[in-house]
């Protein structure tokens, strides 16, 4: 029979040499959760390449484990394509031990290599082709705004952001003049419908830029998976909302930093999104500033004021993101996990930016919900390692972080855990070592390193530095390079050093000095010395 093969996974790749890893696990589960689709055809199958020569089974059963209790695919549409002869006896022996067991296969040369891949055919990181609809499901107007558009986004018609200070934006890649309302004001809902958001749609969907949208536009110049291009691929299958211009308020996707609530005080952060920089500011703003502000706020119009409006959205919702502030230090964050298992929600998808400098609040263990969820992704908010990471991210305990994520691999090894780390001026030489040490260690796989570069604050951005800084860095990167791209099969972590050199090519040296003006008052106020931890940016004071 000929089959319609949708995708394909290869177990040779994920498994070398047979072995068993639980990164290995962790990739084979998300192959098979980028490859499900909502309905199957009868002539749909999954290709799964295994070549493993002998009659251990222990790879059939993680598949079979995976594909029937956490992804949830009907296992007779996976098609076993091998060389080994002993297949048949290997499928029956798993049937023995595993009631339900229908895997399909074909028998192929041993010389047999995937080849050929037609596009589409496997999930690529730097794509904005919408994953969960197929392209010849779309009109040729939706398939334009959706893959080639330079100004559309599918994140006013599925989303709405809040800041702690309830100032509402489309996104929170957007501009922070151009905010479209204020939710400790207005209820979402106003600011949904409001003049600025209608405007908003329109420019997108008229090939007309909008000031809101212009740290996309930058990033996308360098080369970035941008937040624009990146809405697109996860939420085009939304796109029939995508041709009005005041659509029905229906939240499918979440971000609302519910507070500022958090332990650290980083060095490109400050009082808005993070409480612990109170003190700090107070010394840089003098007490006026101090009787005008307080330490903690909320994005709402009282404390639960937002949970309040989302939970109202919860028949909608399918993608939640949490950051902060630090989403796991905040009580909001596990009212949500409890709301969506009391309702038994599990296939909403999860994603994180934390610290990860904290894993419980009170009793409540965040892997204990973790491990409940089909989809949880957890990007750790890490920008250097040792004392280098608690200098830039004060408050950290880096042996803690460590444990925390040897922790994680032990109780939830399927959760998929990445690096997000912030490229800075502060971090830009040192942070090759950083990602090779994780993977040496096992920590994280070669591509789960996402580059986040900075554009704000201006005078922290990599470009600020003289020509001779920018030659090390870009020597860095590139011998760095050379040691990653064969490893990273996803392109992501690549794609950001990658991006990142062309970043380089703009010229902001001018903002040197205002660096430096900044580093020397936290250094005083924290009675800490940033060459003594840092001392590459020696190089910066000639």
């Amino acid at each position: 029979m000929a089959y319609n093969i949708i995708d394909t996974i290869d177990l040779n790749i994920l498994f070398p040499n047979g072995k068993v890893t639980l990164i290995g696990i962790s990739d084979l589960k998300e192959a098979l959760e980028n490859a499900k689709k909502d309905e199957f055809e009868n002539d749909d199958r999954i290709r799964v390449v295994y070549d493993v020569d002998n009659d251990d089974i222990k790879i059939l059963k993680i598949l079979q484990r995976l594909v029937n209790y956490e992804v949830d695919i009907t296992n007779c549409f996976i098609l076993i394509t091998t060389g080994n002869k002993n297949i048949s006896n290997n499928l029956e022996k798993l049937v023995s031990q595993i009631d339900g067991t229908q895997f399909d296969y074909e028998i192929v040369d041993k010389e047999f290599h995937i080849v050929n891949e037609q596009p589409g055919e496997r999930y690529t990181y730097a794509d904005s082709t919408p994953i969960k609809i197929n392209v010849d499901q779309l009109t040729k107007r939706e398939e334009f705004l959706l893959t080639q558009s330079k100004t559309f986004c599918m994140y006013p018609w599925v989303h709405l952001h809040a800041y702690p200070t309830g100032d509402a934006y489309p996104c929170c890649h957007a501009e922070m003049p151009e905010k479209l309302g204020n939710c400790q004001q207005q209820s979402m809902e106003e600011i949904w419908s409001s003049d600025k958001m209608i405007k908003l749609r329109d420019d997108m969907l008229n090939e007309r830029e909008n000031s809101a949208c212009l740290r996309c536009y930058e990033q996308e110049k360098s080369g970035f998976f941008s937040g624009r291009r990146s809405a697109n691929k996860h939420h085009g299958h939304n796109i029939k909302k995508g041709v009005e211009l005041n659509p029905p308020f229906e939240l499918t996707y979440w971000d609302i930093r519910f507070s500022n609530l958090c332990n650290l005080s980083c060095r490109s952060c400050g009082h808005i999104f993070s409480s612990s920089w109170y003190q700090d500011q107070v010394e840089l703003a003098g007490p006026e500033w101090a009787r005008e502000h307080k330490p903690l706020f909320w994005a709402g119009r009282h404390k639960t004021d937002m949970i309040d409006q989302l939970l109202e959205h919860l028949p909608y919702v399918e993608q939640i993101y949490f950051a902060g502030g630090e989403p796991l230090m905040m009580d909001e964050h596990y009212q949500i996990l409890e709301e969506l298992e009391r309702r038994k929600m599990f296939n909403v998808r999860l994603i994180y930016n934390t610290n990860f400098t904290k894993t419980k609040l009170k009793d409540r263990y965040v892997f204990d919900y973790w491990r409940k969820f089909d989809s949880v992704s957890v990007g750790a908010s890490l920008d250097a390692m040792g004392t280098r990471a608690e200098l830039i991210r004060k408050g950290t305990d880096w042996a803690e972080v460590e444990r925390n994520r040897q922790m994680m691999m032990e109780q939830c090894p399927n959760v998929d855990f990445y690096v997000s780390a912030t490229l800075s001026i502060q971090n830009a030489l040192h942070i090759p070592d950083f990602h090779q040490d994780w993977v040496e260690r096992g920590f994280i796989k070669p591509g789960d390193f996402n580059i986040n570069i900075l554009q704000d604050p201006a005078h922290l951005r990599i470009d600020i530095a003289p020509e001779s800084y920018k030659a090390k860095i870009r020597a860095r990167y590139q011998n760095h390079l050379e040691w990653l791209k064969s490893k990273d099969h996803l392109g992501r972590a690549s794609l950001g050093f990658e991006s990142a050199l062309n970043f380089l090519e703009t010229d902001n040296s001018k903002l040197l000095p205002k660096f430096w003006e900044h580093m020397n008052k936290l250094d005083e106020l924290r009675t800490e010395n940033i060459l003594d931890v840092i001392p590459e940016l020696n190089e910066l004071t000639k």
